[in-house]
């Protein structure tokens, strides 16, 4: 994000809050809109996952306290988006670069909380800059990495350590993430090792780019690695064992903060972004935290009542009560025994009553069966069916 365009978004309006709002305001404004537009809840809407993103970037924000006064002391400073003059200030126009105020250029890094140092490096130099001189170069946050893994329906629902074999760029191990064969890059004369440059916006603005000469990295090798070609950055690869929540649903996307690409300079890693892949069981199913399984019954046993043993996931089998004439499809509860929640606790398992008809009878069970329809002869199960029909 530019600076322009940080300025001039108004997260108080994204998150719809006034800006007097306490934290807990901000906190359950955020919550009810990122449960309306979270992905999971919108899948396939690209409308409400971008809502989604900006609601999530208004929160960072807002719900800081530093970031928020640092947010609403730019905010004043420089008004709906242009600077505002002080007291004594004369009328007209006037140009206004606002590399000056950053000490000769933006902070390097780029983008708000994508690489660079994020928010603190964007405003650090208007509000945290101290007095001394010269110039530095800029730590650079490492880039986020995104990675598959495919779990067993079983792994899913009690959480799973699975091994990620990922590649990324990091720094070079030849020159030490200096670009310089020999170690000793110099400082770009372009921006002075901001890794940005200052351009016209032709609205009394300066904004910034990354620097064309050293690609927004402020050092110029004078002796490109041979490995790198100058760039003090090197494809990587590294295995890694990661930790799946309990819970966790197919297609979701899993945060892991630091675990990305190493940054630069000191900077900090970038992020781990983890799209899980949920395979199916042979007899288990879920509706949202709760477990889902069939179980095939008698007739007598749905006519008559009767107890009935029922499997669970990885655990000891449950006895359920059929009351008497429960009707095939009828749904019951196993509470506790379905997936695991965020907060630590468990769905139910739903337990759906099927009436087995069996394929073969002995002359015994055909007799008793026999007997029962001639008991039960003046008993029509689809008289209301028709009279439902005629009626309609």
């Amino acid at each position: 994000m530019s600076t322009k365009d940080f300025i001039e978004k108004d997260y108080y309006k994204v998150l719809g809050v006034p800006k007097d709002a306490t934290e807990a305001e901000i906190k359950k404004a955020y919550r009810k809109l990122a449960r309306e537009f979270h992905p999971d809840a919108n899948k396939g809407n690209a409308k409400a996952e971008e809502r989604f993103k900006e609601i999530s970037e208004a929160n960072d924000i807002l719900g800081d306290p530093k970031k928020r006064k640092e947010y609403d002391e730019a905010r004043a400073l420089f008004g709906n988006g242009g600077f505002r003059p002080g007291p004594g200030a004369g009328g007209g126009s006037f140009n206004f670069d606002l590399g000056d105020l950053f000490g000769g250029g933006a902070q390097s890094g780029g983008g708000f909380g994508n690489s660079g140092g994020g928010f603190s490096d964007v405003l650090g130099g208007l509000f945290n800059r101290g007095g001394g001189g010269g110039t530095r170069t800029q730590p650079r946050r490492g880039q986020d990495i995104e990675s598959e893994v495919t779990l067993s329906f079983t792994e899913a629902i009690e959480g799973a350590t699975v091994p990620l074999r990922m590649s990324s760029q990091a720094p070079c191990k030849a020159c030490s993430g200096t670009g310089d064969k020999n170690g000793t890059p110099r400082v770009c004369p372009t921006c002075v090792g901001t890794g940005q440059v200052a351009r016209g916006s032709g609205g009394g603005f300066s904004l910034t780019d990354p620097c064309p000469d050293c690609k927004g990295r402020g050092l110029i090798a004078e002796h490109p690695c041979l490995e790198c070609n100058g760039s003090g950055r090197a494809k990587s690869s590294r295995t890694m064992q990661v930790r799946i929540p309990a819970g966790v649903t197919d297609g979701q996307r899993i945060r892991l903060r630091g675990k990305g690409a190493p940054g630069e300079r000191g900077g900090p890693a970038g992020d781990l972004y983890v799209v899980v892949h949920v395979g199916e069981h042979p007899v288990f199913g879920r509706k949202g935290d709760n477990l889902t399984v069939t179980v095939p019954v008698t007739f007598s046993e749905a006519a008559l009542g009767g107890e009935v043993r029922v499997p669970t996931l990885g655990g000891p089998t449950v006895t359920l009560k059929l009351p008497p004439g429960t009707p095939n499809g009828r749904t019951m509860r196993a509470r506790g025994k379905g997936a695991v929640r965020k907060d630590g606790t468990r769905g139910d398992l739903l337990v759906t009553v099927e009436v087995s008809v069996p394929k073969d009878l002995s002359g015994k069970a055909r007799d008793a069966l026999e007997a029962y329809r001639e008991a039960t002869a003046g008993e029509d199960p689809r008289a209301e069916l028709f009279e439902a029909a005629k009626g309609a």
